[in-house]
């Protein structure tokens, strides 16, 4: 697993059942900030159970890593990150970079979005990638696709219909996904094996896409030996299988 040196590194990350940190079950507040009148309250509405428990278990998060490393996040504040990963994957919750990773703050710099997409019209990924190769400085770009994905089932759905022009935000985001579909042979394949196979040559496409865009192409060219690799999540197993590696002298053009 590619681990980083840096602040906290050696710390262990513990998940636990977080505690109330406050008797103001109206509205969220910090006890440690107070005004002459009492708790500091953040907002006027309450926040749902959902989200409060995100913020308590923060509190809790926190202080465990401080009780580990006491400088970690005052190194982390004060020193420049130095990921040595760029983690491009899916937006769904089930396959957060750091966790399944068993990784610190400052190891994976990360993008995520529906079913992991790499478009070449998308400034929004073109710049993650730029930054992160330069001045970041990451020497792994990693395109992460994961089992049983939404997006995948979606594109395979709407692949099979007559073709429309993309009307919602989603659709236009999927369409280049819907089209690799089309050139797919899934038929007689159970819904399971179809999307394990649209997920894969989803991942080949989108590694394509990324050893092709000017950051990497440029990259290259300098002779900076960045590897960019395509990677399958299993959500049944937990476990990361790779795909494909692909680096110097590996050929593309823009």
């Amino acid at each position: 697993m590619l681990r980083s040196t840096s602040p906290g590194s050696g710390a262990k990350l513990k998940m636990k059942t977080s505690a109330p940190i406050c008797e103001d079950v109206g509205h969220f507040t910090y006890p440690d900030r107070r005004t002459s009148q009492g708790p500091y309250i953040m907002s006027q509405h309450p926040l749902s159970n959902a989200a409060e428990d995100l913020i308590h278990s923060n509190r809790e998060w926190a202080h465990s890593i401080i009780k580990d490393n006491p400088d970690f996040f005052k190194d982390s504040a004060t020193h420049p990150q130095t990921p040595k990963v760029l983690w491009i994957g899916c937006s769904d919750s089930r396959v957060p970079a750091s966790v399944v990773t068993a990784s610190m703050p400052g190891d994976i710099f990360t993008h995520t979005n529906i079913a992991n997409q790499f478009h070449s019209f998308d400034d929004n990924a073109n710049s993650v990638l730029s930054y992160a190769v330069d001045p970041v400085g990451v020497e792994h770009v990693v395109l992460v696709g994961h089992s049983v994905c939404g997006g995948a089932k979606a594109a395979i759905k709407a692949a099979a219909e007559e073709p429309v022009e993309p009307h919602d935000p989603l659709t236009r985001w999927l369409d280049p996904l819907i089209q690799l579909v089309r050139t797919l042979d899934l038929c007689g394949l159970p819904e399971s094996e179809a999307v394990d196979k649209v997920v894969e040559a989803n991942i080949f496409r989108q590694v394509d896409n990324i050893c092709k865009s000017k950051p990497i192409v440029t990259a290259w060219a300098a002779g900076n030996n960045v590897s960019v690799h395509g990677w399958v999540y299993d959500l049944a197993t937990g476990h990361i299988r790779e795909l494909v590696v692909r680096s110097l002298p590996y050929k593309c053009s823009l």
